[in-house]
């Protein structure tokens, strides 16, 4: 019998495991995996653990719930947890022994981000407290009156989130610490601000949060670094208001203080870098300022879930560390020590979307995907490179499908820069026959597509269809310019990259038949798919997600529709003119491609009017074009909606070039 390829039905077969944790004596490994519940049309995680000696897997944690971010205790005999076993997400301690979870948590509105004490008996937490609560309040039953309807109050500009939705400006987020041995729980932190844990330091003498205590905090984008004196309560400024800055962490005799962030020179297009404190000196320095790559995973996927990488990772040394950075593609594995040395440890054709080191032997459990690989764990050595695959969640199934792999490509575009992307065959690909062509287009546009599977490209590729992906201007991992590059020029020279690269591929590859193209993206990419199908009649067929048609009413009704609109575009509403030049509604006439619009009801990040606008705009011109509108659905649904609705998506997608393509 002949393997298909991946269909969009598989995603209930399909496995996600994230954010591997090592113990402290790097023996053992611990993760999240999640599998959707096909017949509950939810997501279920629960924790996994392996013993490196034996490399066998045991399942940890049991039910049909959410169970992540687990951390070892500093002894490695007992690991804290986040559950929502009991409807809010608390935090719950198993030991490594055996037993039952033991929930320390009981807080009204949930807790989450466990953090250990050096000395195992404390564990510092985030929580959200509003303005007549406490940290003691706990969970009780939703009454008459919490269901009654009541008006939202709005004085601020930062009132809803796309994650969140509309925000409860009463509510902010604190730090509690809970006693392991009496269950004392202290808040921390108090006020109207809002703090976001970090680390705890070694010694045990602090605990790092983030803050803004800007005074008009809808003007201001900064997030500092402070260190909180749990014996005086003092909280001390590492960083001066300069930039936005997160993720840290400890060299282990805590001199060091290691964290991310940038200073906005290019505002959200700056490269973020690594800066390192030091304590004993009161300096601090810019440790990647002479890279020109940002640091972290700026990869896009539609795959894993919950997947984070960790900030910087310190070895036993208290010198050296290991950090990601996004080169070309790639997620890469750095080397560096406080001399100044700098180097790629792990450096292949590979999306590493998680790693924990261990800080004696500079080995890593590393999580990481491919073109072909939805994602396993491997063991790396990162003084040689070797690795040795550890888990194998997805082969089973795989064996049964067929996937297509990837051929790079890099040409070059205007002003003689190189764009570098992906060529993706169909399944089943013959030589001397012609395939019709889907460009895809990412969103950010501050983002980049890399050497990591993409299950909606496989879903096009078993469809008959070629896929080409590349990272026009604007893209992380090609220099600090190049991201830059696109704002204030939406439509202009990163159109003229994605055009180019579709004229590279008919020129180079004989089987691309160039009469039968399609084009689709969301966010940004479906900005891009609009400005596309309104300036050029090349493509038999689009598909618009979650996309801008009309930056004007973007800059009032987006969650960061007025800062992203001026950061963007250069422009406000006192500048209408340039606002309207870049928006895609004022070519609506020229559109002529049978167009799918497809977009989700509460997404705040690009709110549905903007698919709206353009819907009538087509319509009243009885252009060919449809719009699906997803129910309870946010700006992440092709990423982490509601399984059953992600599967519709991908079949109206597939089916809408089927027809027209």
């Amino acid at each position: 019998m002949t393997k298909k390829g991946i269909q969009a039905e598989d995603l209930y077969d399909l496995k996600s495991i994230v954010d591997p944790q090592l113990s402290p004596n790097g023996n053992e490994v611990v993760f999240v995996q999640t599998h959707i519940e096909k017949e509950k049309k939810d997501y279920v995680s629960n924790l996994y653990y392996m013993n490196l000696s034996d490399k066998r897997t045991k399942q940890w944690t049991f039910g049909n719930h959410r169970t992540h971010s687990p951390r070892w205790s500093p002894n490695g005999n007992e690991l804290a947890f986040v559950s929502t076993r009991e409807g809010k997400s608390q935090i719950f301690v198993l030991s490594k022994f055996g037993g039952e979870a033991k929930q320390i948590t009981f807080c009204k509105n949930g807790a989450k981000n466990p953090v250990w004490s050096p000395c195992g008996k404390k564990i510092a937490f985030s929580v959200v407290i509003g303005k007549e609560e406490s940290i003691h309040d706990q969970v009780k039953k939703e009454t008459e009156e919490d269901k009654e309807l009541k008006p939202l109050e709005v004085e601020k500009m930062k009132y809803k989130s796309d994650s969140s939705g509309f925000l409860d400006l009463t509510q902010f987020s604190h730090i509690g610490m809970v006693n392991l041995e009496t269950g004392e729980i202290e808040q921390l932190t108090n006020g109207e601000n809002h703090y976001s844990l970090g680390s705890w330091s070694p010694d045990g003498k602090y605990v790092t949060f983030l803050a803004d205590f800007s005074e008009d905090s809808d003007a201001s984008f900064i997030s500092d670094v402070y260190l909180f004196n749990l014996e005086t309560k003092e909280s001390i400024s590492v960083t001066k208001g300069t930039g936005s800055f997160w993720q840290t962490s400890w060299s282990p005799n805590s001199r060091y203080l290691s964290f991310q962030g940038n200073e906005q020179e290019f505002k959200n297009a700056t490269h973020s870098k690594v800066w390192i404190y030091d304590l004993q000196t009161k300096e601090l320095n810019c440790f990647t300022s002479e890279i020109d790559a940002p640091v972290g995973d700026y990869a896009v996927g539609d795959f894993q879930q919950g997947a984070a990488l960790p900030g910087v990772q310190w070895a036993e040394d208290n010198e050296s560390f290991y950090f990601v950075i996004s080169d070309h593609g790639n997620t890469i594995i750095y080397y560096g020590n406080i001399s100044g040395e700098i180097y790629p440890a792990l450096h292949d054709e590979q999306h590493v979307y998680g790693f924990s080191l261990h800080p004696k032997e500079h080995t890593a459990v590393v999580a990481i995907s491919t073109a072909t690989e939805p994602g396993e764990l491997y063991f790396v050595n990162l003084q040689n490179g070797e690795k040795q695959q550890l888990t194998f969640v997805n082969q089973e199934f795989l064996q049964t499908r067929v996937l297509s792999d990837v051929e790079p490509i890099e040409f070059e575009s205007e002003d003689g820069w190189n764009v570098h992307g992906w060529l993706m065959k169909p399944v089943g690909f013959e030589e001397g026959k012609k395939y019709p062509l889907i460009l895809e287009i990412h969103g950010g546009p501050h983002a980049m597509y890399a050497n990591t599977y993409f299950n909606e490209f496989q879903v096009l590729a078993a469809q008959g269809f070629a896929v080409l992906y590349v990272n026009p201007r604007g893209s992380h991992g090609y220099g600090q310019k190049f991201v830059d590059a696109v704002r204030g020029d939406y439509g202009g020279n990163d159109y003229k990259d994605l055009m180019n690269a579709v004229d590279y591929v008919l020129d180079k590859y004989e089987f691309i038949d160039k009469d039968r193209l399609g084009v689709t993206g969301g966010s940004y990419g479906g900005f891009m798919t609009n400005w596309t199908v309104g300036h050029t009649n090349r493509f038999k067929a689009a598909v618009t997600q979650r996309s801008i048609s009309n930056w004007i009413s973007f800059y009032g009704v987006s969650d960061i529709g007025y800062y992203f609109s001026e950061w963007q575009i250069l422009a406000d509403l006192n500048d209408i003119e340039k606002l309207w030049k870049h928006s895609p509604l004022a070519y609506a006439k020229d559109i002529e491609t049978p167009l799918l619009i497809i977009h989700s009801e509460k997404d705040y990040r690009c709110p549905i009017e903007q698919a709206e606008q353009l819907f009538i705009a087509l319509k009243r011109q009885q252009k060919q074009t449809k719009f699906i509108r997803f129910p309870e659905s946010n700006h992440e649904l092709s990423r982490s909606g509601k399984p059953d609705l992600r599967i519709k998506r991908l079949n109206y997608i597939k089916d809408w070039f089927l027809q027209y393509v």
